[in-house]
Formats: structure tokens, sequence, C-alpha cells
């Protein structure tokens, strides 16, 4: 292919309107017609991929590419026809392989093309019928199996996805056959079950079911119904075709062939949990691909049509999807939709909306980041402004987000802060430093400042928030070592002080870890205890690993056996972990990684970090603080990414195996044909094979074999550690739950006689907590501080030691961040459903706790009915 040919692929590739422009469609469809005309003949098969790739890639940019197929069927046929016996093949093999992007993009595709008079419209009523029928089958309870309604869904939002783009002709073209789809969709709507998706709300609320609310599908079946009632006219969809329908009438129309869907999953159980089971796994399969968040007032945002607003969602999540790495070019088509309309504000709610997906965005995070910093570079006079709205409206309902949603905004924002010169209009929010410490805008504040500092250093962040002096109470200590035996006047003389020297100079004089074993076991701990070896032994490491993270990291593999001997059990585990929290009590960042790296050594163990996450200090951080559950989410997401990475590789090999399995049998056939060869050599039989070919071969069959014996072993070898992985995660998430279950039913207020659930959101004043008589239930208003002024120094609060506000805030905190682990984990969760029933959840369960601990797995195994 010439450079020329490939320069003009970028140019049909890259050209489109721009942002608010009104380029002349029919110019430029004439202009990219006009070059591929001339290179038809050198470059067919070229141009046929590169088309069917744009449209797959650039879904927005449809209509244009369908009128250029349409232009190409007017002289050849044969070309157009096999771009839709293509499509059509790579449809049915996204249905049976379950790609719903590309399902969902295909029939967008073959619409536009019906659009150019490529397709016959009765295909496409076809194509739609048959999803239908397929969706209907699932929700028939003999035939299908309504737990895997979410494909039965993805089915008809496909139908209904695809009509803003084909709507009008087929309305016009085959009305009747038209009407009958709709009629059939709206009668699936019917059928079907509500979704309340209150579980994955970025917005907390206590209203429980919610069956007036409409869900996604049923929002999305109303916006369809007002675009038929306003005759197919969306603006937001481009047609360019209508220049050219004169001429593209002329062309043949192609007639798809039938498609078929997927069998549904049959069940032949009647257990309640497993299709509670299959559920889970069904919506993760077919999850939900946005959830809107309204950030903006109706009177701020565009004021656009309901159905104009999806299809401008829609194409930003395309861009988004398909531009996933390539972030420059991502803003750069996100910016430069062909619309005629301006989107800024819905673009920023849709990026923020998946970036606060839950359970989890498409995404990394850092991808949405970047996307924002080149938006509002690439958009310097608009979308700056609208983030900094968006920022605000979010901080507005901080105290109503969830808890994980929550700590993504506080990771972004001081990420994209970061990139901005942390540049931001502090003084607005310099009214938090009064509010009690436990107050929700003042912890995110107090979080989003602390994250800065680990992006920067800590004057340059007390130098940014200047023009409001009040929040630097809210800055943490600045960063450094709190080394217990550093040698001053007046305590270099104590045994810690001189132990400590002493095993500084011998690791500095470079002793073996065996000579310091033995002189901690013989000169330390026999005079001292090994309570008081540990303390001396673990401050002096961290103290010399303190000056970076490789230096860190180079103490704990060169001395971590040390480190290891002195902790061999839980107990004394725990007490290290309060030596780390000790000496870097000035930094939650270095705490959070010492623990984490030891506990990558295998210093110590994750039962322990749940147990130390969940010791009393902790627990009266957990409505004021991040460090407790950096450090938790830290050891559970290290416990399941090794499963993860287990499972990955366990794959790979099962592959390698069946690859080793089929050359050893390839080498074996060679080497058994070649001996079976003979010859007559002086009347008595030979090899024909000359000896040499013989060695070579039998030397290759036994590397075949020897490979595929190794394959095999590393198999059952990664087998055995997957098992106890497993195991040791049963292990964790069961003790997580307890310790959630035991703090939570200390602190929770009582279920009312009536049966009634207690509303923690709905003010103070008529809460009664368990366990308490009307005298102990009278609690102080909090101090500056937010704290009671009866509260125990060391640590040791106790429920009566809260006023009723930050206690119902600790009780909110803690249950959201039970409610993030149980969707983080809730595949997990499914297969030890039974044990959690058993060991965990035993006796009378709070509602609010069982609530937040099946909130991510669809199911409620206690409730006897799916959600």
């Amino acid at each position: 292919m010439s450079a020329g040919w490939r320069t003009l692929l970028l140019r049909i590739g890259d050209r489109c309107p721009e942002y608010g422009g009104s380029a002349d469609h029919k110019e430029h469809i004439e202009t990219c017609y006009g070059m591929i005309s001339r290179e038809y003949e050198h470059s067919r098969e070229a141009i046929f991929e590169f088309l069917l790739q744009c449209a797959e890639q650039l879904p927005h940019k449809i209509p244009f590419f369908g009128v250029l197929i349409g232009l190409i069927n007017l002289e050849n046929e044969d070309f157009a026809k096999d771009i839709v016996d293509t499509t059509q093949a790579k449809l049915q093999d996204a249905l049976h392989n379950e790609n719903r992007d590309r399902i969902r993009i295909l029939l967008r595709f073959l619409s536009g093309l019906m659009c150019s008079k490529v397709v016959v419209p009765n295909s496409i009523i076809e194509t739609f019928e048959t999803l239908l029928s397929s969706a209907a089958t699932i929700l028939d309870e003999e035939t299908g199996n309504p737990s895997w309604q979410p494909r039965a869904d993805f089915y008809v939002y496909c139908i209904l996805a695809s009509l803003p783009w084909g709507g009008p002709e087929l309305f016009e073209q085959v009305p009747d056959e038209f009407e009958r789809v709709l009629v059939g969709i709206q009668s699936y709507i019917s059928i079907r079950r509500h979704f309340d998706d209150i579980a994955f709300s970025v917005f907390e609320t206590d209203e429980g079911h919610s069956p007036n609310k409409k869900d996604f599908m049923e929002d999305l079946w109303e916006r369809i119904q007002i675009l038929s009632r306003s005759g197919w006219k969306a603006k937001s969809v481009p047609k360019p075709h209508l220049p050219f329908e004169a001429q593209l009438v002329a062309g043949k129309s192609h007639r798809l062939s039938l498609i078929s869907c997927p069998p549904p999953n049959l069940t032949l159980t009647s257990s309640e949990i497993l299709r509670g089971q299959e559920k889970h796994e069904a919506d993760l399969k077919y999850p939900q691909r946005l959830r809107r968040l309204h950030i903006f007032p109706t009177n701020q945002a565009e004021n656009m049509q309901p159905v104009d607003r999806f299809v401008v969602e829609e194409c930003i999540l395309d861009v988004l999807l398909f531009f996933n790495g390539c972030r420059k070019e991502c803003a750069f088509y996100l910016v430069s939709l062909p619309v005629s309309f301006r989107y800024e504000y819905l673009m920023a709610e849709t990026i923020f909306s998946q970036l606060l997906l839950l359970p989890n965005p498409p995404f990394r995070p850092i991808y949405y980041t970047l996307v924002i910093i080149d938006l509002c570079k690439a958009l310097p006079g608009a979308f700056p402004s609208v983030v900094v709205g968006a920022v605000h409206a979010l901080f507005d309902r901080i105290s109503n987000m969830d808890m994980e949603c929550r700590t993504r905004l506080i990771l972004w924002f001081s990420h994209h802060l970061s990139n901005f010169q942390f540049i931001w209009p502090w003084q607005e929010w310099s009214y938090v430093k009064d509010l009690p410490k436990w107050a929700p805008q003042r912890v995110f504040v107090q979080e989003v400042l602390e994250r800065e500092i680990r992006l920067s250093y800590f004057e340059k962040i007390k130098q940014s928030i200047e023009d409001a002096a009040e929040l630097e109470e809210l800055l943490p200590p600045k960063a450094g070592p709190n080394f217990k035996f550093l040698s001053d006047e007046s305590t270099e003389n104590t045994d810690g002080h001189k132990l400590s020297k002493e095993l500084v100079a011998m690791v500095r004089g470079k002793k073996n870890v065996r000579d310091i074993i033995l002189w901690v076991e013989e000169h330390v701990i026999p005079t001292n205890g090994a309570e008081f070896a540990l303390d001396v032994v673990s401050q002096t490491l961290l103290d010399i690993g303190s000056k970076s993270f490789t230096h860190l990291i180079t103490v704990l593999e060169r001395y971590g056996q040390i480190i290891s001997k002195l902790c061999p059990n839980e107990e004394m585990q725990l007490l290290l972990m309060d030596e780390v929290s000790a000496y870097w009590k000035n930094s939650t960042q270095m705490t959070a990684i010492a623990i984490d790296r030891m506990m990558g050594y295998r210093l110590i163990s994750n039962l322990a970090i749940v147990k130390w996450g969940f010791s009393p200090a902790n627990v009266e951080q957990f409505h004021v603080s991040d460090r407790p559950w950096e450090i938790l989410r830290n050891a559970v997401s290290k416990t399941y990414n090794r499963i993860s990475d287990l499972r990955k590789e366990i794959q790979s090999l099962k592959k390698g195996l069946q690859v080793a399995k089929e050359v050893s049998a390839k080498a074996i056939k060679e080497l058994e044909e070649a001996k079976s060869v003979l010859e007559i050599v002086e009347g008595q039989p030979a090899p024909a094979e000359r000896p040499g070919r013989l060695r070579r071969l039998q030397v290759h069959a036994d590397k075949a074999k020897e490979e595929e014996v190794t394959t095999e072993e590393s198999l059952e070898a990664k087998g055995a550690l997957l098992a106890r992985a497993l195991e040791e995660n049963k292990e964790l998430l069961k003790l997580l739950f307890k310790r959630f279950v035991d703090v939570l039913t200390e602190r929770l207020p009582a279920v009312s006689a009536d049966g009634e659930i207690p509303n923690l959101r709905a003010g103070y004043q008529n809460v009664n907590f368990a366990s308490q008589d009307l005298e102990t239930a009278t609690m102080e208003i909090d101090n500056e501080n937010g704290a009671d002024k009866n509260s125990e120094p060391n640590g040791q609060n106790t429920k009566n030691d809260y006023n009723v506000g930050e206690l119902e805030q600790w009780c909110l905190c803690t249950l959201g961040y039970l409610k993030s682990f149980s969707r983080q984990y809730a595949t997990e969760i499914w297969s030890h459903i039974a044990m959690l029933d058993e060991e965990v959840f035993v006796g009378d369960i709070h509602p609010l706790i069982r609530k937040a601990a099946f909130s991510g797995s669809i199911y409620d195994p206690w409730s006897s009915s799916l959600c």
C-alpha cells in the first residue's frame, strides 16, 4: 500500500465535523468516496478491512461510513454484500462469545447500512425479533432461566440503543413490522423483573426498595417512546444519507442471514442460594453499562431531549472504550462528536459516572483522571469550570456518598490538583475546620490534603492553602520517623538505646543474619524478653530503612528473617504492626507501605492485619481517617490478587500442557514411523533410516515428553497453591466479616419492637441505642475536636463515649466499608455463603449489617427472595 493511500485512510478516519462546527457532510463524504474510488482496484482488501474496523472502533461515525459503503454499493454490489455478510458473521460470533460491545455496535452498524439502502429493512426487523424471542425465552420459568434476566435485558437494550439511528427508516419503510417489534418490546418490559440497583448507587439512601423509580431499561424505553411520538427526530444522530438519498435508492439492498442466540442456561436446582448465585454471575457478565449521575441542576446543564442525552452518553462511552490507553486521542474525539449542540456538562457527568461506577469502573481510575486533565486543556474556556462545578456539587453531597466512591473521589481530586499546581479556591471550604472532626466534609478535605502531600511535599501543600490558613489544622503532621531509641543526653544510657546502637553497628559491620539472630537469642531475649527484643529490633531496622522506599525494601529483604524469628505467631505480629504504626505515626503512607511489604515477605499474615485493623485504637479511627481502611484494603486485595494471578497462571499452563501433549504425541509418532520403516540387508530386516536421524528423533521425543511432564507437574503445583490460597481467602473473609459484625453489633441502634429498622441519616433526636438505658443514652454535644469530654485517651472508648452524631457517623462509615468489601469480593463470598451463614452470622443479625454485607451480591440468603 502506498504512503499516499495510508494518508488517505488516516484522513477518512480522522475527518469529521468538529466540536460545535458546521462542516459540510456531503462535501466530506464525496471527497472520501472519490479517493476510495481511485484506489479501489489496487487496494480492495485494505478498504474492506479499514471500513469494518472504522465502523467498530469509531461507532459515533457509523452514519458516515454507512453512506460511503452505500455509494460503493452503486458501483460494486459484491463489495457491499461482502460487507453485509461479514458483519452478520461477526454479529453471530459475538452473540455466542458474549462480546457485549461488539453486539451493540454491529447492530448500530447494520442500522446505518439500512439507512444507506445497503441492507433490507425486513432483515433488521428479523434480527430484532430473534433477539426479542431469545429475551422472552430467558424469562420463561419452564423453558428459560429468569436468573439470567441481565442477558435478556442486554438483548433488548441493544435493540433500543439502535433505534435512534435506524428507527426513522424502519418507521417509514416497514411501519407494520416495526410496530410489531415495538409491541414486543412493550410486552417484554411488562413481564421483566424491575431492577432496583440501590446497592450500586453512588449516593446512599435508607429508603429501601423504590418500585416507583424507573430502572435503566424502563427509562430507556420511555425515552424511545418520546422519540416515537416526536416522529423519530433525534438532533444527536447525524443523517448524512439524506443528501444522497436519490442516488442510494438505486443501489441493491442485501438481505441478512438469520442469526441465532445461544440458548438460556437452564437450571435444574430449586435452591434459592444457587439461583441467587446464578443471578450474581449473570450480572457480572452483563453489567449495566451506565448508572447516571445527575450532578448538575437541570437549569445549569444543557437542555436536550431525553433521547439526545442517551445518544451522546453512548458516544462518550464508546470513545472512552475504544481509546482506552490513548488519552490524547480520547480527548480529541470526545470534544469532536458530530452533534450540533454543546454537551460539556453531560460529558462531565458521564465521565464521573464511570469513575464512580459500582462495583468497579470499566477501566482504571487513572485513565479517567488523565482524560479529564486533557479535556481541561482541550477546552480551556469551558471544561475546567464544569469540573469545578462538579467537584462542588459532589462535595455538597459527600455525606450521602458511598464510602468506596468517596475514596475514589479523594484519589481523583488530589491527583487532578497535582496536575494544575494544586490551585483550588480552598477559602470556600475553610468552614469545614469548625465542623466536628468526624464530619464527612471535614474528613474529605483532610484526606485530600494528605494525598496531595504524598504527591508533592508538605511545604508546597501548606503554601497552596495560604488563602485558607484555617485549614492548616487539617494538614497531617510533617512526615518523618518517630524513632523510639533516638539518642540524646537524657536517654542514651537506657538498655534499649544501648542495644539499638549495638544492632546498628552489627548491620553497618555487615554481620550476617545468623549472627544477629544468635545475638538476639543469647543477649537480648534472656535479659529483656521477646517483646522488648521485638521493640528494639523492629524500631532499629525501620530506622535504618527510613530514608526511602528502596531502603525499606532492602532492609526487609536482608533482615526479614530476624523479624520473622521474633514474630512466630499472630500475637507478636500484632505487636510488630503496633511498632510500625508508632514509628511512622506521622506518615500514613509509610505505615501502609511497610505493613504491605511485610505481608508480601510473609512476616505478617493477612489474618493478623485484619485483627490489627479492628483493634480498639483503629476502630476509633474508622470515621475520621482512611488510615486503617487503606491497610485493610491492601491486605484483602493482595490476598485476592494472588488468587487471580494463580488462576491466570493455571489457565496458561493448561493451554501449554495441551500444546506440549500435541508436540509430544507428534514427536513419538514420527519416531515410531521412522523405526517401522525397514529394509532387507543381507537377508535380514534392518531400519531404513540412518542411525543419526533416529537418534535425533529419539532426543526430540524425549525432550517433548519431558516438557509435557514438567508442565503437568507445574500445573499440579499451581493447583495446590491455588487450593491453599482459596482456603486462606476463605479464612480471611470469615474473619473480616466476623470483625465487622462484632464492632457494628456493639454500636448500632436497636431495631424497634415493631421491627422498624433505624434510619441513621434521619436525625439524632429519636435514636435509642442498644443495651442502653435512658440515662446513659443522654450524650453530650461534641466539643470542637468532635470528641465527648468523657472519652478515654487510650483509645478504649465504648459506644457511650461518643456523642450521638459521631456514633451515627461511625456506624455509617463502617457499614459503608462493609458494603464496599462485599461488592469487591462478592464472587468469593458466594462460594463461602454457607460458611458465612454458619460461622459468622450466627443468631439474630442486625438488618443493617445483613443489608450491607449482601448489597454487592444481589441476593440476601436470609430474606429468601431474589432482589
